[in-house]
């Protein structure tokens, strides 16, 4: 019978966190959740941020939880989160502010306030990453420009996920995949770019080490481990970025496939074995994240199912709570091809009204505003596939090779009619699952590190035998290519 190890995944997302223990064999992965707890930003002095003790407290108690359940020796601890947010910690190694949200207004201008001192294609030569106003790069800069007195103490920079590893093992490192949606990694050397940080006079003393996926770091700490419970568990640093972790775990076994990670943002991308950082995908504004195993995520970053987040919020502060499969079925109902939005305005990237948003969007392109909330949700649908469809374009084009088959794992997931709307969209095969991808993700790196198994291949076939997986075919396509081409 095939050995079975234990370990523990800490996967915080932008709307909750869980911690899950993991279960695997050469043949199975099991996922068992133990805690699972809200996430999302506080406001402090007119300021967006992370409760980052509450966090803390939320991730102790399912550490302390699944350590009990498991009733077995605990292989290690691996910690995912989102990308780009960061924690500053002074001379005594204690945080110094809560970290800043990557939705906090803090950054608007900066990036153009950072063409001002780097050109604007210099900036991607150096790191390959998209240019999104929430990237680290442009948190930092106006922290810079601010005088911040927080930035003034810092004596180390952590990511958000990296940040939590420290407080359970005292150990201050970057992991590598975290750290590359920063954009101020280059991505060609796998190291803190210079002439970004320089050019921007931002400083480079505060930034740790960096260290590749699959590193064990340290021990859970005698402190922290009375207080919980625990023996020395290994601290592993996983692909802590949730979306390098999420593609551990795509199940694909074709030679051509891409990925879409769906949940509050959509990640669609291919996996690729070098960065490449070129006119096109510069034009294509895409994004060369580090992945697990000396992998490149070639990817764009989608605003996703955060519209829906975000409307389905507004409706409950009016009084109607709509769950998200409610939702879906008044979007069945609703009338196709309504409207279209560009669902990467950055006017939908704020927390707020998203309802008056899509409106005044559809009124200024000369489309009728509704106040029907099915016909919201599914022009929010469509124009997300269709945005998907002309992702799928950039791809093959920048990369010069078409897939056949696109892989959607992660939450989003459950909502089915997107996925259907996604084939219908793209005009090719897709196979959803699973919707924990960064949980198995994350753990099965841990397994990878521990020499249970031995690569990703191997990680893929255990998701495989693991996990349901569905498959939708493109239906309705000359009505798609229709609405497609009036775009």
């Amino acid at each position: 019978m095939a050995e079975v190890k234990k370990y523990i995944a800490v996967d915080l997302g932008a709307e909750s966190g869980r911690v899950m223990i993991g279960s695997v064999s050469t043949q199975k992965l099991i996922l068992e959740e133990i805690h699972r707890f809200p996430n999302g930003p506080i406001e402090e002095e007119g300021s967006l941020k992370w409760d980052f003790e509450k966090l803390m407290t939320e991730i102790k108690t399912g550490i302390a939880k699944a350590a009990k359940q498991a009733g077995a020796q605990i292989w290690g601890i691996g910690v995912d989160s989102w990308g780009v947010d960061f924690g500053l910690l002074d001379a005594a190694g204690d945080l110094v502010e809560n970290p800043y949200h990557y939705r906090d207004s803090q950054t608007n201008q900066m990036r153009e306030k950072a063409y001002e001192l780097m050109p604007k294609r210099e900036i991607y030569e150096n790191s390959g990453i998209q240019f999104m106003q929430l990237n680290s790069l442009y948190q930092l800069l106006a922290m810079k420009k601010a005088n911040s007195i927080a930035l003034a103490k810092a004596k180390n920079l952590l990511f958000i996920a990296d940040l939590v590893s420290y407080r359970l093992c005292g150990k201050i490192f970057a992991e590598y995949t975290l750290a590359s949606t920063s954009q101020f990694l280059d991505m060609k050397t796998g190291q803190w770019s210079r002439p970004i940080l320089d050019k921007l006079s931002l400083p480079a003393d505060i930034l740790p080490k960096i260290v590749p996926p699959g590193t064990v770091v340290g021990q859970l700490g005698a402190k922290i481990g009375v207080e919980l419970g625990c023996g020395p568990i290994p601290v592993i640093a996983i692909g802590a970025h949730d979306t390098a972790s999420a593609i551990v775990a795509v199940p694909a076994a074709e030679p051509n496939w891409a990925y879409l990670s769906s949940g509050t943002w959509s990640l669609m991308g291919v996996e690729i074995p070098e960065p490449v950082i070129s006119d096109k995908t510069f034009q294509y504004e895409f994004t060369n994240e580090g992945g697990v195993q000396s992998t490149i995520r070639l990817l764009k970053n989608i605003m996703g199912l955060w519209l829906i987040q975000e409307c389905r919020r507004q409706w409950q502060r009016e009084g109607t709570d709509l769950s998200y499969p409610q939702l879906a079925e008044l979007a069945q109902k609703a009338r196709p091809f309504a409207a279209r939005l560009d669902v990467d305005d950055p006017a939908f990237l704020a927390p707020g009204d998203m309802p008056a948003r899509i409106n005044e969007h559809l009124e200024k392109s000369g489309q009728p505003a509704t106040d029907d909330k099915g016909q919201i949700i599914r022009i929010v649908m469509e124009s997300l596939a269709f945005r998907y469809r002309r992702v799928a374009q950039y791809i093959e084009d920048a990369t010069g090779k078409e897939f056949d088959v696109l892989h959607i794992v992660g939450g989003g997931i459950q909502n089915e009619l997107l996925c259907q709307f996604t084939a219908n969209a793209i005009g090719k095969k897709v196979i959803t699952g699973p919707i924990e991808a960064t949980a198995s993700g994350n753990i099965l790196t841990q397994a990878i590190a521990t020499g249970q198994i031995k690569n990703l291949d191997e990680a893929r076939q255990i998701v495989r035998k693991s996990f349901d997986l569905k498959e939708y075919q493109s239906q309705n396509a000359a009505a798609w290519d229709e609405q497609y081409r009036k775009i």
